[in-house]
């Protein structure tokens, strides 16, 4: 990312502020503003494309209802979800869960994604970044909830059994698009942004629902 001088970067502020001698600048003069300092700032190296700077539909509404101290209206935060929703892929073979052990592996690392790695190259879950998972790692996140016990909390003793059906469908849509079933939800959308793949996905369902893993322990 390249790096640009100061006064350059003030010049979209510099103008509104001479627009003012005439008129107030509005709102919407900041955001410009803003978006401008911004776009300038970046540039797109390797994977990491310009792309990333574009807000959605529920970062945008999101994002203004914060700036606002209030929350997102009921009937937006909806039509957000549902649109989300419409984005879950489930599992190609119709298996929810993979490997456990690797599961773990992509729970703690955090590679991937930034201009210096391979488009090609797996990237890591980071979920040890926000939540608490399993009883042998001491070093994790609080943004997040604990997802120790997971699975055993939730009375899944067996994933593959019709009443474990509804919790291990939720929680590959949870982790495929967090936004399905909370608009403003802060959790990366690994699925639908393409952050983990499929079988990635069905290592970390493991790790979090099989009563094998040392998480349901």
């Amino acid at each position: 990312m390249k790096k640009i001088h100061f006064a350059y970067a003030l010049l979209p502020v510099a103008a509104i502020a001479l627009s003012g001698c005439t008129a107030s600048p509005s709102a919407a003069d900041y955001d410009k503003a803003a978006a401008d300092i911004i776009n300038n700032s970046f540039q797109p190296r390797g994977i990491a494309t310009m792309d990333r700077l574009a807000q959605d539909d529920a970062n945008r509404e999101c994002a203004a209802a914060d700036v606002a101290g209030k929350p997102i209206a009921e009937a937006t935060a909806k039509a957000i979800e549902a649109a989300n929703m419409k984005t879950v892929k489930w599992p190609s073979d119709g298996k929810f869960l993979g490997d456990w052990k690797a599961g773990e592996k992509i729970a703690q690392s955090g590679r991937g994604l930034t201009w210096s790695d391979k488009a090609d190259a797996a990237n890591g879950g980071n979920c040890y970044n926000c939540h608490q998972i399993s009883k042998e790692e001491i070093s994790f996140g609080t943004l997040g909830p604990s997802l120790y016990n997971y699975g055993k909390l939730r009375g899944v003793t067996d994933p593959n059994a019709a009443g474990s059906k509804a919790i291990v469908e939720y929680t590959w849509g949870k982790l495929w698009n967090s936004r399905a079933y909370n608009a403003c939800s802060q959790m990366p959308r690994v699925g639908h942004k393409g952050i983990l793949n499929e079988a990635q996905l069905k290592d970390v369902m493991a790790l979090l629902l099989d009563p094998a893993s040392p998480v349901n322990k």
